[in-house]
């Protein structure tokens, strides 16, 4: 086992020298904090960050755990992300009197913020690289073995990381480089987080879904937090100063936020597995479970209430899977791929010692793709979020693994349940966010449906589920009977551990127990057989890149601190030309009166009083992807400008690849922030607070 960590702040490791140089093309990139492409900004913008600034910007940043970007943007906590990032806090907060989501939150004063069940805002505070520590541990390591050692180095990092306070310090290993650099991430975790103010629907999502992934855009897809520390407002010792103005047109901007996961790194074997299988399955699930609940929402206006939030989702991630087709059935695309993976082989190849030191990787990887498509389906249905349905289930899932997690040293646990991560789920658990009886059922019957769909009638994991039981019955029986929807029950149920679930007579809890053995194979069958192997040879492929390019490139993202660059700048679509900003003035024109283009009263009422001339959202080069929902858009001084809300239809390529030429990241500029709390939602507090940085 290696020595012990010694921790060094993030801007410690900068003022050392791993700033790295870059020769990467264009804007492309998103980079990691202690690798930013120096060299590249002062040579196209002439703009070179000082450590004052670097440590500025990540100290601003923040992201929402459950897979948005966020900042602070006043000294007493208050935070900046998106309406879309809320929703769900949106939606727990709502009952029968209140429609939070469709119709907006807003408050007087911080003594009406009310807490969002479950969420939690993580703050960057140090990155310090591990991977001698890590590629100690795994060496000479393959299947089954590789897996523990792994779980367990990462575990006695992270435990080390966090000390005797997780409640205050989220850690995590990182594998960045598909292996070839392993970092820890060290974060300030806030668990008490409170709404402030949200718009309504109709003007976070004007355009709905026919403007999705588009631009002209006119929305205002903001949603403002703040966290607390003791029951108190958090003093935040760096914030991001509001620029009420907005940027110019040409002006360099960046976005910090933590984009979730790219594939520009992956081999052309996995990306022909996403073609030919992932992305066909999960586009089908999400498909006909968008149908199932459209036609749930049409059935009464409180089961239009209860779905909207988990429609809005699916939707939006279906507009993802299916842009991803043509990107994935490119020739072009797919002939570089090949080019470059033929360039790297070669080099490999031309020396004995090469050849030696880093194999075949690329065979590696086709034999745990082979297994992959054996145990694809099943894994599917029992172990992703796109198998069995409804909160419901996901509690007495979460509840039995962790159950017989818990019981294990921490370094023999699923990466999942370490004692790091144990303050998240036990808060989960606690949510007192409503569930919805009759949407549980209809989820859960649909899940059942498709698993005996997927894997068929006989297949001996359907009958394991559904025994003699049609979906539906099942369905009704499990949600009728368990008690899962009371946190009180959950929380006993954590508490209690295994002697706890296996006394459980919960019809909820007894089918995760059934079912668990099941997948417990398949997951270990994914971690020691497939994602084990497949590690090492995208580790191999890595470090020859190293060896013959440098680290002068940026990692694939992984839902950590990025630093993106660009300018504010349109693109030519079919010969038009796509100007960079939108106007209030255009608002008005294209609202109709109808959904998706219906405005509420409060920007009927008005229209008279706003600046037409306002910009409201705008374009840049910026190279993003989900998980960037929520981020800032940043000038050279450091100040807020912007904040990211979608792509425009070219960036749905961008897990994949960068051009320049039309990718497009789409942000409600700062300017319409401003006029829009002062004039249509009179918030003139909350405007004041933006500007001065304090309440």
């Amino acid at each position: 086992m290696a020595g012990i960590v010694k921790y060094a702040s993030l801007f410690g490791i900068l003022a050392c020298g791993s700033v790295m140089l870059s020769d990467a093309r264009a804007d492309e990139g998103m980079w990691t904090m202690d690798n930013l492409p120096v060299r590249q900004l002062a040579e196209r913008y002439n703009f070179t960050p000082t450590q004052k600034w670097i440590e500025h910007v990540t100290k601003s940043s923040a992201r929402l755990a459950l897979g948005c970007s966020a900042s602070f943007v006043s000294a007493d906590g208050l935070v900046m992300t998106n309406h879309h990032c809320a929703n769900t806090c949106l939606q727990q907060l709502s009952d029968s009197k209140h429609n939070y989501f469709q119709d907006g939150y807003y408050t007087a004063s911080p003594a009406q913020e009310q807490n969002c069940p479950a969420m939690e805002l993580n703050q960057l505070d140090s990155i310090t690289d591990v991977t001698d520590r890590m590629q100690a541990a795994l060496k000479g390591k393959d299947g089954e073995a590789y897996t523990k050692a792994r779980q367990a180095e990462e575990s006695a990092i992270e435990k080390e990381c966090a000390g005797t306070d997780a409640k205050t310090w989220r850690c995590e290993v990182v594998s960045l480089y598909h292996g070839g650099r392993i970092a820890l991430y060290k974060y300030h975790r806030y668990q008490d987080v409170r709404m402030v103010m949200a718009p309504d629907q109709n003007a976070a999502f004007f355009g709905g879904d026919p403007d999705n992934f588009n631009f002209p855009r006119y929305d205002l897809d903001m949603a403002f937090l703040r966290v607390y520390e003791n029951g108190k407002p958090a003093k935040v010792s760096s914030y991001l100063p509001f620029d009420p103005v907005g940027p110019a047109a040409g002006q360099l901007v960046f976005t910090s936020g933590n984009p979730g996961s790219t594939e520009r790194e992956l081999p052309l074997a996995d990306l022909e597995f996403r073609r030919n299988v992932m992305v066909p399955f999960v586009t089908d699930a999400y498909s006909a479970l968008d149908g199932v609940l459209w036609q749930y929402s049409r059935e009464s206006a409180s089961h239009r209430q209860e779905a909207q939030e988990r429609i809005f989702g699916i939707e939006n991630s279906l507009k993802v899977f299916r842009g991803r087709v043509p990107v994935l059935a490119d020739s072009k695309f797919l002939m570089a791929k090949v080019k470059s993976e033929t360039e790297l082989k070669n080099w490999i190849n031309a020396d004995p010692e090469r050849q030696k030191l880093y194999g075949d990787p690329w065979a590696k990887n086709t034999q745990a793709i082979a297994v992959e498509e054996q145990i694809f389906k099943p894994y599917m249905m029992l172990e992703r979020s796109s198998g069995l349905g409804g909160d419901l289930f996901a509690y007495a899932k979460l509840l039995v693994r962790a159950a017989d997690e818990r019981q294990k040293p921490d370094a023999s646990r699923l990466s999942a349940y370490h004692d790091a991560n144990l303050p998240a789920l036990e808060a989960e658990l606690a949510s007192v966010a409503p569930v919805y009886p009759e949407l549980e059922k209809t989820e859960l019957a649909f899940s059942l449906t498709r698993l005996r769909q997927v894997l068929g009638a006989d297949s001996k994991l359907t009958q394991l589920v559904l025994a003699k039981s049609s979906p539906e019955e099942l369905a009704n029986e499990l949600v009728g009977g368990t008690k899962l929807a009371d946190p009180a029950v959950r929380l006993a149920l954590w508490k209690g551990g295994v002697k706890a679930i296996a006394a459980s007579d919960d019809p909820m809890i007894v089918l995760a127990r059934k079912i668990e053995p099941e997948a417990r194979n398949l997951r270990h069958q994914m971690d020691d057989d497939v994602l084990a192997p497949s590690r090492q040879a995208s580790e191999a492929m890595a470090k020859a890149r190293f060896a013959r390019d440098g680290m002068a490139s940026y990692p694939d993202a992984t839902f950590t601190q990025r630093l993106s660059f660009g300018q504010v700048k349109g693109w030519n679509e079919d010969g038009r030309a796509i100007p960079p900003f939108t106007y209030f003035s255009g608002l008005y024109e294209r609202a109709t009166g109808a959904d998706p283009y219906k405005l509420s009263q409060p920007w009927v009422d008005a229209k008279a009083h706003l600046n037409m001339k306002t910009p409201f959202d705008f374009v840049s080069t910026n190279d993003i992807i989900g998980g960037n929902s929520g981020s800032p858009v940043i000038d050279t001084q450091g100040h807020a400008v912007g904040l990211i809300f979608d792509g425009n239809i070219h960036s749905l390529g961008g897990d994949f690849f960068y051009d320049e030429s039309n990718n497009r990241a789409v942000a409600v500029d700062s300017a319409a922030i401003i006029e829009a709390l002062k004039v249509v939602y009179k918030d003139q507090a909350l405007a004041d607070e933006l500007v001065k940085g304090h309440l």
